[in-house]
Parts: C-alpha cells; structure tokens; sequence
C-alpha cells in the first residue's frame, strides 16, 4: 500500500513539472491569430440532437461519417431521394439545403417564392431513425433466437445467453408484470415486455460511443412521446366499467361532482398527466446523463487556453469522472427501462380494477 502511495505521489510530480516546463517554455507574447473559442453548448447539442450523417471520428479537419438516405417531398420539385453527403457542408441539392441557424436549424429546408425557408415532407432515414431500426432488429432477433432454443428443446435447462434471458424475462413477468397488472396478467405481458426490452436495449446502446450506439433515442421526447401514448391507449381502451365510474362520477361528496364537475374534471386531468409523467421521466433522466458525460468530456477542451497544468489535471479528472458516470448510467438503463414499465403495469392494473361487491365475493370464494 504505502509503494502504491509512493508511485501516484511521483507520477503527480512528474506530470506537474512537465506541466511547468511546457508553461514556462511557452512565448511570452502570442501573436498568432486567436482560436475561435470551445462553444460547449453546441458541442453537447450537436451529439445528442438527430442528424443526416453518423459521425464516426475526425482526423484532422477531415471528418469520417456514414452518409444516410435523404427522402423528402418538395411541392415545388416533387419527391428527392439522395444520400446526406450531397448537401453536406452548405451545398444544394435541387434547392434543398441543410439550415444552418434559425428554428430549422440542422433540418433540410427549401427556399419559398419570397425567400423563406420551409420545411419539405421529410421521411429521411436521419440517425435516430437507422438507431431505430437497428435495435428493433436486434431485439427481434434476439428474442426470435431464445424462442428457437426453447422450441428445439423445451425441457432442458438453459445456460449462457438464453439462461440469462430467461432470468430477466421472468424476472419482470413474475415480479413486475403479474402482481401489478392482477389475474390479466397474460394479456399484457407480450406489450410490457418488448417495452422492457427495447427500453433496456436503447438506453444502452446509447452508451456505446462506436457505431452503430451512441445515439440519444430514448433522450429524443419523440420516441418517448411514442411509448407513453401505446401505454395511455392500452390503459383507457382496456379499462373496466369500474374505472371509468370512479372517474366521471366518484365517490365523494356529491357537492364535488355537481352542479360543478371539480373530481371528474381532476380525475380526467390525471388520466393524461400519468402518460405525459412517463414521456418526461425517460425522456429527460436519458438527455441529462447524455449531457452530462459530454460535459465532462468538454472539460478537457475548455481547460486548453488554462496552460499545460490546468488542462493536465482535468484531463485526468474528466476521464475519470467520465468512467464513472458512465458505470452510474448503465445502471440508469435498467432502471429506466424497469420503472417505465413498473408504471405502466401499475396504470393498467389500475385500469382494470373490478367493483367492490364482486371483490368480496370473490375473497369469500376463497377463504
């Protein structure tokens, strides 16, 4: 231990009297031109916002991408089909441009007869949509391959990948699923799970910071938007008699229900705040540890103008730090992942609550 102690003590030292050699042995007066400086809200933006091209490095000035499809129907010029690349960098494309600043920032816009920029039918498959795709297939083919060996063999005991599918499928069916949702259990389960699964899946691909992951799906609040809405169909769709009883007309005093409809009105607000709180919840605890490792990795570029010393040392505390959060955020992928589909059991075992009559009859049945 105290060897341990002795080596780090020597490396700080040596890293910070190589940082003083490199500080004292710079010029005094600087005269080249000044550097344009880090901007890091458009560096944090510019990763977690969708785009035409997947970016994979740079080296240099030059950047190594992967071109996508641009589909977009102008009613000017009709249907375009074209890859991304051809209107990188401020060039046109048959009047189709890539705005660079206003509200359709980063988005394929199109000139008007007055000069305006507005947005075509855009059906491009952007990074967010390929990210989309390729976890959809994954998990298709992932559950497709569990179910194929259970099929072969259906009394043998799994190992490896299939056994532990197995421990997290009943995992979140018997512990999750069945005593939230009640005896419909089995109706549902097919719909929790593949949220389960795809949740899980995106949230951890976006931690991957090599193609194909590091996109920010499930930090975009229209994947979210998605998932909320199928969960707040399924639950007022499939909702019993009883629950929409207990809605528009409740058990309270009947001065809260008429002639002014205060409960109802209440209980019809929470029907849609329980959705738009499973939106948010995902969509803003992925953007925030999206944001955050990247703030960590801007430390390093905005402590270059500090001298050798300060960019030295937080470096080291970026990278860090960096590996931290990252480990916090795998676990934050599980638990995102558990909880949105925690909640949307729960609201759908809330849904199909039966009356209170029929409860203790049934509880009688079976004491």
């Amino acid at each position: 231990m105290r060897r341990l102690k002795k080596i780090l003590l020597v490396l700080v030292l040596l890293i910070t009297v190589c940082g003083l050699n490199a500080y004292a042995n710079e010029p005094a007066a600087n005269k080249e031109p000044k550097e344009e400086e880090f901007n890091v809200r458009e560096f944090i933006l510019e990763h977690i916002s969708d785009s035409y091209v997947w970016h994979l490095t740079k080296i240099g000035d030059h950047e190594i991408s992967i071109p996508l499809p641009v589909i977009v129907y102008s009613q000017l010029s009709g249907w375009h089909v074209f890859m991304a690349t051809e209107i990188m960098e401020g060039e046109t494309k048959d009047g189709l441009f890539i705005a660079t600043e206003g509200k359709y920032k980063g988005k394929i816009v199109e000139a008007d007869s007055l000069g305006n920029e507005t947005r075509p039918f855009d059906i491009s498959i952007t990074k967010n949509v390929f990210a989309l795709l390729f976890s959809s297939l994954l998990l298709i083919l992932i559950i497709m391959g569990v179910a194929r060996s259970y099929k072969k063999k259906p009394m043998e005991s799994k190992k490896g990948f299939v056994g532990f599918m197995e421990m997290f499928i009943m995992n979140i069916n018997d512990d999750v699923i069945k005593p939230c949702v009640g005896k419909d259990y089995k109706k549902y389960a097919p719909y929790l799970l593949t949220v389960f699964f795809f949740v899980f899946i995106n949230n951890t691909l976006g931690l991957v910071p090599i193609f194909p992951g590091g996109a920010n799906l499930t930090g975009n609040i229209a994947i979210t938007f998605v998932l909320a809405l199928l969960t707040f169909l399924i639950v007022n769709i499939s909702g019993s008699k009883e629950y929409w009883r207990e809605i528009l007309w409740p058990d309270v005093p009947l001065w809260l229900k008429a002639p002014v409809p205060l409960m109802p009105v209440i209980e019809i607000v929470g029907i849609f705040s329980k959705s738009f709180a499973l939106m948010i919840r995902l969509f803003a605890n992925m953007l925030a540890g999206h944001s955050i490792v990247l703030g960590l990795t801007a430390l390093i570029f905005v402590t270059v103008k500090m001298g050798p010393v300060m960019n030295t040392s937080m470096t080291v505390v970026s990278f860090v730090f960096s590996i931290f959060i990252g480990f916090v955020e795998i676990l934050v992928a599980y638990i995102q992942a558990y909880i949105f589909t925690m909640l949307s059991a729960v609201f759908i075992g809330l849904a199909r609550v039966e009356p209170h009559h029929k409860k203790e009859i049934e509880e009688t049945k079976h004491s």
